[in-house]
């Protein structure tokens, strides 16, 4: 068997190594395992790997089917013959590296990151940014944030700030901000320029007509009529024509088989104000036309992008072809989203529009804002994104694998406290009475915090539930009961407990609990996939309801705490909190 530092380069050594946390996740759960889990396990603790997400999970899955098909005792001995792999992984370099850029040279690298202010930045946005930023670093260059906004109807000023605060707070720090409309008037000279060299035209047909001649591959005769091509131009832009009666469309490849090529529009009329050029300018130019010209006069060395653009690189080299300005290298990814949180603002905005979501924060998004309101920090999801690696190949990686890094970063800084859903109340007899001194955090120094106590607590409803007569258990952090009685008041279950001592007993059940005279009516939102499939989950936002300890109410909205046995949560306010995951 190979070492580990070998197993980056060896399909042999990779299925070793996967194969050890298979067994050992195996062993934790009576000999069976999962996919998700060991994914999830793999890039939280070797982000280093030099293999792509889509490569890994045919590993997976061929390592998971074999650990499942084999006998609990089988798998015991296994996991002694890959145990070094596991031993070995706690020092193991977590460095991520992405791969070279072709033809870049030091200090020479620009980038760009160009959003269109059309709604709140996502995770997929996260990708694409956090990718620009590390190639311009690894280069020294420079990367740059250009708001491509060219559609007017589409775009807010709110939008625009949100998506500069959502690069601020996963630490990106663009080299330099524009607008493409800083540049309207220069694109508008562009686009004159194609048409009187006979590189464009304008058309004056109707959607109809160039939906049907681009099907069939046919010119239309507005293409071939050049004698009136200054005629219109001159009308487009001096206002004589009304919103789509006229467009400008690149003299393409009308029998090409890539259909982008098809005679496609480069400028058309829109009436509507532009949030920083108000009224002052009707005709905009599409992207297809805005992306290839700003990114040559920015010098844009790489222009990285994702993969939904590809069928559009003829069309970007061909505009900067005819033009004869530089060209820069063209890089696709896969887009990156989870299964059930869309990040298509064709699904997101009518649910908005509707009511159905509050706002664009809704921790069932996968919005920056909402991630972070949620609970889940900038260094975890730029990790996480790096560890994907830049892949064309279209995988949803499992949500549990963000989860999974996020939760080793907040561990160390979340309150532990106590939250009890459904709470059922617990009268322990001969218990203690007074004040007593809680740790915030077992390991680390978050402080203390006092509770005082009495003879009545309240426990979760799913603990309740398990209890039986004569059953000893743990109240954690406080002491041990002895369950006596269980009994219905006005339909209500009590459970009755005696005082069985301090001393922690081994093997018992551990359970929370916040006692009677410290508890505070406190609720949790629990966001669950908001879409099945393409169907949107009417159930997809739980409220849990119960008590929690008065000391959340002394909590800043944002405070990261565990509740524990429950989960990790950001608070809201100080009856209120949005869970995070386990």
């Amino acid at each position: 068997m190979r070492g580990v530092c070998d197993f980056v380069e060896l399909d042999e050594s990779v299925f070793d190594f996967v194969k050890s946390i298979a067994l050992k996740n195996a062993s934790q759960h009576n000999g069976r395992t999962n996919v998700n889990v060991v994914l999830s396990h793999l890039m939280s603790t070797k982000l280093d790997l030099k293999i792509s997400v889509d490569k890994l999970l045919p590993i997976i899955k061929e390592v998971v089917q074999e650990v499942n098909n084999l006998s609990i005792e089988r798998q015991g001995v296994l996991i002694q013959e890959f145990s070094k792999y596991y031993k070995e992984e706690k020092s193991f370099e977590k460095g991520v590296s992405l791969q070279e850029l072709a033809n870049a040279e030091q200090g020479k690298v620009i980038t760009r990151f160009p959003p269109e202010p059309n709604g709140y930045p996502h995770i997929g946005h996260a990708k694409a940014a956090i990718i620009d930023e590390e190639y311009a670093r690894m280069y020294n260059g420079k990367m740059i944030l250009r708001f491509d906004d060219t559609n007017p109807l589409n775009e807010k000023i709110e939008y625009y700030q949100a998506i500069r605060d959502g690069l601020e707070w996963l630490g990106i720090k663009p080299d330099l901000v524009k607008n493409t409309s800083d540049d309207i008037l220069v694109l508008h000279n562009y686009g004159k320029r194609l048409v009187s060299e006979g590189h464009a035209y304008i058309c004056t047909c109707t959607s109809d007509i160039i939906h049907k001649n681009r099907a069939e591959q046919i010119e239309c005769d507005c293409r071939r009529n050049q004698n009136e091509a200054n005629d219109r131009l001159h009308r487009m832009f001096d206002g004589q024509y009304s919103q789509n009666e006229a467009i400008i469309r690149f003299k393409g490849d009308m029998q090409s088989l890539n259909t982008v090529l098809r005679d496609p529009t480069l400028f058309r009329i829109i009436d509507h104000p532009h949030p920083l050029l108000g009224s002052k300018v009707r005709v905009w130019p599409t992207y297809d036309l805005a992306a290839p010209i700003e990114d040559s006069m920015d010098g844009v060395t790489h222009a990285l992008r994702t993969k939904e653009y590809e069928l559009r690189n003829e069309l970007y080299y061909s505009i900067l072809s005819r033009l004869k300005m530089r060209s820069p290298i063209l890089i696709e990814f896969s887009r990156l989203e989870f299964d059930g949180m869309p990040v298509s603002k064709r699904k997101i905005k009518p649910l908005l529009e509707g009511g159905i979501i509050s706002s664009w924060d809704d921790p069932r998004l996968p919005t920056l804002i909402a991630l972070h309101h949620r609970g889940f920090v900038p260094e975890a999801i730029r990790k996480f994104i790096l560890g994907l690696g830049i892949t064309l190949a279209e995988t949803k990686p499992p949500f549990e694998t963000l989860e999974s890094i996020n939760r080793k970063m907040i561990d160390p800084i979340s309150l532990k406290l106590f939250f009890v859903s459904s709470p059922v109340e617990l009268r322990v007899e001969g218990g203690k009475f007074g004040k007593i001194e809680l740790r915030n955090h077992p390991t680390q120094d978050l402080g203390n915090r006092e509770v005082e106590i009495a003879n009545k607590f309240y426990i979760a409803s799913p603990d309740a539930e398990d209890l039986q007569i004569g059953q000893k258990v743990r109240l954690m952090e406080l002491y041990n009961i002895k369950i006596l009685e269980i009994r219905y008041e006005n339909n209500k279950k009590v459970l009755i407990g005696s005082y069985e001592g301090d001393r922690v007993i081994q093997n018992i059940k551990k359970i929370q609990w916040v006692a009677e005279n410290d508890a505070v009516e406190f609720s949790v939102k629990v966001p669950k996939e908001l879409f099945i499939g393409d169907i949107y989950n009417p159930n997809s936002l739980e409220l849990k309801t119960g008590y929690a300890e008065s000391f959340v109410s002394k909590l800043k909205a944002g405070t990261l705490v565990q509740f524990m046995r429950f989960g990790f949560c950001s608070i809201l306010n100080g009856k209120s909190a949005t869970y995070t995951h386990r």
